[in-house]
């Protein structure tokens, strides 16, 4: 892209023809996708446990390394049916730097969210502001993986085995990431994976729970069937959080490409960080590669005190040009209803997650985005920062 390009926000063309998000859907083998629906077709059993479920979970057991794996229908009803089988209520310790579903699926069953500060390297769940929040009504802490960069896994054990409380851990970012070489889905009570469209694995709608707990899955089982124990016996309270033969097939094709996504979405990650390197005041998350990544995720840091311009209005520039960044997690749960209405104070004790929340640009990445696109993408930022010093240096602001 020519270096003196008229930005599209201030009255050029807009650079790419098609919108690129974040999050466009990894299609995997379409012929493999088919046949797999056929076959469903042909057996006439669309839902309730079939054969693709059931490979499916097997698959993510092998994958995971867990005894039990239970497939449903959506990351947040598997997070509601994790937390009640788990015996979770009163208070719930949780982040406010999480998508809205970790901290919904509490409230939805009357449990109240504590949400708790995060680390600011990590952008995980922070210990040290997780323990002076417990209660005696406290039953349980949900943590997040952000980026499916591990949670501070062995410090968050230490805390709930000392208090009797429940661990879970909200893992939809990562599947197929490891802490201290083991995958993660291994640690706590259960972890909880999302597989929407958006996530580099996706069954187009879908999520599980894998757990190592014989009981916590018999129970999460029925509770995701009804409470159905056979045919007409019903033994749990429960509600329909099945996953369908359709989302398993689209599930199993997408796991059948799963190293190859991770290798592209390794290649992807590294060209942004050649390209992004030279640019002021931009930031790329890293992540650490003596561990398992899946590198779902390009995560910049917006430095406004050097860019010149705030984390907002580079992604309105990014928008004018087709280019779908997200400010993630924004504004913070906290600040959301119903939360900021039930706790309007809680703000002052997460200085660190409105001050993530504020900086976080994610970018395009994904077998949707090919290096052309992400070297246009670095010089569209490059140039809007690069106007910006200079016109600001220029009125000395």
């Amino acid at each position: 892209m020519p270096k003196r390009r008229k930005l599209a926000i201030l009255g050029g063309s807009p650079l790419f023809a098609e919108k690129l998000h974040v999050g466009r859907p990894n299609i995997g083998d379409r012929a493999a996708l088919l046949e797999r629906i056929n076959q469903m077709l042909d057996r006439r059993w669309l839902t309730n446990d079939g054969p693709l479920v059931k490979e499916l979970e097997q698959t993510i057991c092998q994958i995971v390394g867990t005894a039990h794996c239970v497939a449903m229908c959506n990351a947040t009803v598997a997070l509601e049916i994790a937390t009640r089988a788990a015996g979770m209520s009163g208070e719930v310790i949780v982040p406010s730097y999480t998508f809205v579903a970790t901290a919904h699926c509490l409230s939805w069953q009357k449990i109240t969210t504590v949400f708790a500060d995060i680390d600011p390297e990590s952008q995980n769940l922070d210990p040290q502001q997780v323990e002076p929040l417990v209660t005696e009504r406290t039953s349980g802490i949900l943590a997040t993986h952000v980026w499916g960069r591990p949670a501070a896994i062995n410090d968050l054990h230490s805390i709930a085995k000392r208090h009797g409380l429940k661990l879970i851990f909200d893992a939809a970012h990562a599947l197929g990431c490891s802490f201290d070489g083991q995958m993660i889905g291994q640690f706590g009570d259960a972890e909880v994976f999302s597989f929407h469209a958006t996530k580099f694995i996706n069954s187009c709608e879908g999520g599980a729970v894998v757990t190592n707990d014989d009981d916590l899955a018999a129970r999460m089982r029925l509770m995701r069937n009804f409470g159905f124990l056979d045919l007409d016996r019903v033994e749990h309270v429960g509600t329909n959080g099945k996953m369908s033969e359709i989302c398993a097939a689209m599930g199993l094709t997408s796991l059948d490409q799963m190293n190859a996504t991770v290798t592209a979405n390794l290649e992807r990650y590294e060209i942004y960080k050649r390209e992004l390197q030279d640019i002021t005041g931009l930031r790329l998350i890293a992540y650490d590669q003596t561990e398992r990544n899946n590198f779902q995720y390009i995560v910049v840091d917006v430095d406004e005190s050097q860019t010149r311009l705030a984390r907002d209005v580079l992604v309105q520039v990014l928008h004018a040009e087709r280019v779908l960044a997200r400010r993630y997690f924004y504004p913070g749960c906290h600040r959301l209803e119903p939360y900021r209405t039930m706790f309007p104070q809680v703000g002052d004790r997460l200085p660190i997650t409105e001050r993530v929340a504020s900086r976080v640009m994610v970018l395009p990445t994904g077998t949707a985005v090919n290096e052309d696109d992400i070297v246009n993408i670095c010089s569209i930022l490059r140039t809007a920062i690069q106007c910006a010093v200079q016109i600001r240096d220029k009125l000395g602001l």
